[in-house]
């Protein structure tokens, strides 16, 4: 048996490009443990393989988790927020899903099969993986509530607060404008 056949499925040939050559955030996920060590093996391919133009960067996403210990010190450890998970950044062509789908360690991607599937930009902001800029919804976009008690309700936006990361929505209810402040982007969805 060849080693496709053993690691899973492989891309198409001549397939190319597989998204609109956008770089995205995308889940893979690994044995639990080996999660720097697939960090490490993706960047020394990429390097060998001169692909630092498709996957741009690795994450391993950790925070800082403080105890006390027996004698009451207070001891600071880091700590994995998602074991069995790295984040990459990546366009996604033929290329670089086999390079990661490939690596050892690898189990695969977040998605259906095949088909990765990116974080959203909301996504990335609550992992805090990267500041995500509130471009992503501007004044005029129509967007669904999330929030009760306005709870699938279909708005404008009518200002976006990008140092807050807040928006203004106007809603119609009973024939009236009214509008709703202080939304934040988990509040809200594109329709």
């Amino acid at each position: 048996m060849t080693e496709n056949k053993l690691r899973g499925a492989t891309p198409i040939e001549g397939e190319g490009l597989r998204g609109d050559g956008t770089p995205r955030w995308y889940v893979v996920h690994t044995y639990s443990g080996h999660e720097n060590k697939v960090k490490i093996n993706i960047e020394r391919q990429v390097e060998t393989r001169n692909m630092r133009n498709l996957i741009l960067d690795i994450q391993v996403p950790t925070e800082n988790v403080s105890k006390k210990n027996d004698k009451g010190e207070i001891a600071t450890k880091v700590q994995k927020i998602y074991p069995g998970y790295i984040i990459i950044k990546m366009i996604i062509t033929n290329e670089s899903w086999y390079l990661v789908r490939n690596t050892q360690g690898v189990t695969g991607f977040v998605g259906n099969g095949s088909d990765p599937m990116p974080l959203s930009p909301e996504e990335v902001r609550r992992m805090g993986i990267e500041k995500v800029e509130a471009g992503f919804v501007k004044e005029g976009d129509t967007v669904k509530i999330l929030k009760q008690p306005f709870e699938g309700h279909v708005g404008e936006v009518k200002e976006v607060d990008e140092t807050t990361m807040t928006v203004k929505v106007a809603i119609s209810m009973a024939g009236r404008e009214t509008v709703l402040d202080g939304l934040t982007f988990d509040d809200i969805a594109y329709r």
